[in-house]
């Protein structure tokens, strides 16, 4: 038979890896008698673990959540994985980055040296493209808010203001579906209520009310797949994949020059030093001024709104060109 200890550790492990376990089969596996495994689970509850009486014919145990979090028995990949997490914590936009530092710590502390080499061996730093980081950081009990209300399928009331920051409309109404990240933000995808239709909500612009409205039932999402659905709607503006504003030019550049910066857009080669390129974006204005970051000359073959774009930003960049008065 195991010593106490090892046996303890034993029968956590075993806990921990289902949720229901009969007390003969925990006997079977720990090679002991019912009755020491009875003992050994009364020896877990007095260091603080939830462990609970199953009923039923064969009797048996699980272990559920206390009041308290108790040490928590890890095997050595998932050690390791939990460390990787908390290093890269930081770039969830969660708010969560000086608890996860402290956490790290704390794992780092009970870790044996075969794992702490592992760990310490793995130098991450947790860099985000300035292009998307969030404008301010989502507090992570806002976070634990709205994921609350997705799980428990109840109408969200809350404030939103406008991306301008202008005063609150009246309070929206949602059913909360999913809790997402995209590009370094978290949004909740929502089927509004007022409007009728799916809407992706910034997480850091939600401003929860309480209580909750009533529980509904969830709704199909189009496609069926969040992540499908969320890269459509940020690539276009009906959830269809397209682009509200797609133009289409001619650059004066080689297709290989322009291909590696196009994402979602169509580059076809003609000739050695010239391409056609047809993008999308939300407006023309924004579609203009993507196409002018390639620095080459520019033939726009359609639509109008995108040359009458290219003529507005010519206004304003030479405006914004001339020297100041006086």
């Amino acid at each position: 038979m195991p010593k106490t200890s090892a046996r303890l550790l034993a029968l956590l492990s075993l806990l921990q890896a289902r949720r229901d376990w009969p007390g003969a089969l925990l006997a079977e596996r720990l090679d002991v008698s019912p009755r020491t495994v009875r003992r050994d689970v009364d020896r877990l509850r007095e260091l603080g673990y939830p462990v609970a009486a199953v009923k039923g014919p064969d009797g048996g145990y699980r272990l559920d959540a206390g009041a308290e979090l108790p040490p928590l028995l890890f095997d050595d990949d998932q050690a390791v994985a939990l460390a990787i997490a908390l290093r890269t914590a930081t770039t969830t936009g969660a708010g969560i980055g000086e608890a996860a530092a402290r956490a790290l710590t704390t794992v780092r502390q009970v870790m044996p040296a075969r794992l702490r080499r592992r760990v310490d061996t793995l130098r991450v730093t947790a860099v985000e493209r300035p292009a998307v980081r969030p404008d301010a950081p989502v507090d992570s009990r806002a976070l634990t808010v709205l994921s609350a209300a997705v799980h428990a399928r109840e109408v969200l009331r809350f404030d939103y203001p406008s991306a301008s920051g202008g005063e609150p409309g009246p309070p929206r109404r949602a059913e909360p579906h999913h809790l997402v990240t995209w590009g370094g933000r978290w949004y909740l995808v929502a089927w509004d209520l007022d409007r009728d239709d799916w809407r992706t909500f910034r997480a850091d612009r939600i401003s929860p009310r309480t209580p909750n409205g009533p529980r509904f039932t969830p709704r199909e999402l189009p496609g069926g797949d969040v992540a499908a659905f969320v890269a459509d709607r940020f690539r276009g503006a009906d959830g269809s994949g397209e682009w509200p504003c797609r133009g289409e030019v001619v650059l004066a550049l080689p297709a290989a020059a322009v291909s590696p910066f196009t994402r979602d857009g169509v580059v076809e080669a003609l000739g050695p030093d010239r391409c056609r390129l047809v993008l999308g974006s939300w407006s023309w204005t924004g579609l203009a001024a993507a196409i002018g970051r390639f620095d080459a000359d520019v033939e726009v073959v359609g639509p109008a709104e995108l040359r009458d774009a290219f003529a507005h930003l010519a206004r304003r960049y030479a405006e914004a060109a001339r020297p100041p008065a006086g």
